[in-house]
């Protein structure tokens, strides 16, 4: 799944994409904070189109049947295939498009993005024409703004990137070259967030209590800057402890919840450098720092049998020289 080029065959064509999740940075990053992002290979989603006479139609575990009489939850996908085949100068018809994804939806993970991706993909391939990676953003932002209202655009960047993402709104977007080896794991609380109502939440908050909020969310930037620092000079102590401040406030913030803080503070006891929410919170996935590629694996098999829905372990390494 981690291979990113989409492949033809005779009246068929597949693309592919991976998931994302946020590092550090969320919540603030709506406001104007800095935000890394991490590419996270273990899982993705895969797209196949083949031609088929009559409408166009999905497959999917989530739908099955003409896209004009798909459910309102995918408003934001089927206009992003209508894009993409306007794009294309391709009919709005004959194509039967089958999503198998692995990204369990509503976990902060990028799901949403990560379909869009694919199913961009595999159009620009079954049309044998080439694409830029602005042509992508530009077409998966379409299914985004249905997703998540005024999304950051730091799900799609991550998506197609290769490195971390550094992502500031209306700055030009910068990729993190790791100076260090650099091991994470990936724990399912087993509960849906729900990105939009917390962000939306968060903006009340700022309505209520500006200034309080505002200092959150400057500090939540400042513990953003000193995780680059620490990714580029190979500090996971600092980043450890980053992941742990940026938890504080992101607790304060009211996006946090017992469930999460459950995982998170039992990795912590179980040695983890440091430990968060990622994505929106309140529900979703938590990302601990273990200390070595040996307590990786410990920590994953812990917060298993702990009651973590599912946990994934991945590596963030330097390239090599």
């Amino acid at each position: 799944m981690s291979a990113e080029k989409a492949t033809t065959s005779v009246q068929t064509a597949i693309g592919v994409a991976h998931s994302k999740l946020i590092l550090i940075g969320e919540h603030a990053v709506v406001h104007g904070q800095p935000a890394i992002a991490l590419p996270f290979p273990l899982v993705g989603v895969e797209a196949v189109v083949d031609y088929v006479p009559g409408s166009v139609k999905l497959d999917s575990t989530f739908y099955h049947g003409p896209i004009d009489s798909a459910p309102d939850s995918l408003d934001g996908l089927t206009n992003c295939i209508r894009a993409t085949v306007e794009k294309l100068d391709l009919p709005c018809a004959n194509l039967l498009i089958r999503i198998k994804s692995s990204i369990p939806p509503g976990k902060g993970l990028g799901s949403s993005a990560s379909v869009a991706i694919a199913v961009i993909r595999s159009l620009f391939a079954y049309a044998e024409q080439d694409y830029t990676e602005d042509d992508i953003l530009e077409l998966a932002d379409i299914s985004e703004r249905y997703a998540h209202g005024e999304p950051s655009g730091i799900d799609t960047l991550t998506i197609t990137s290769e490195l971390p993402v550094w992502y500031e709104k209306e700055q030009p977007i910068d990729r993190i070259e790791p100076k260090g080896d650099f091991y994470f794991i990936v724990a399912d609380s087993g509960r849906m967030a729900d990105t939009r109502s917390a962000v939306e939440s968060v903006a009340k908050l700022i309505k209520s209590a500006p200034k309080r909020i505002q200092t959150k969310l400057d500090r939540l930037g400042d513990i953003t800057h000193r995780a680059r620092h620490a990714l580029e000079s190979a500090s996971k102590h600092l980043l450890g402890q980053m992941l742990n401040e940026a938890q504080k406030e992101l607790e304060a913030l009211g996006v946090s919840d017992a469930g999460l803080n459950r995982l998170i503070y039992f990795a912590q006891q179980e040695g983890a450098l440091g430990a968060k929410l990622t994505g929106g919170g309140n529900g979703g996935c938590v990302i601990a720092l273990a200390r070595n590629e040996v307590h990786s694996r410990q920590l994953s098999e812990k917060l298993k049998k702990f009651g973590a829905h599912a946990v994934w372990s991945f590596a963030l390494k330097k390239k090599a020289d």
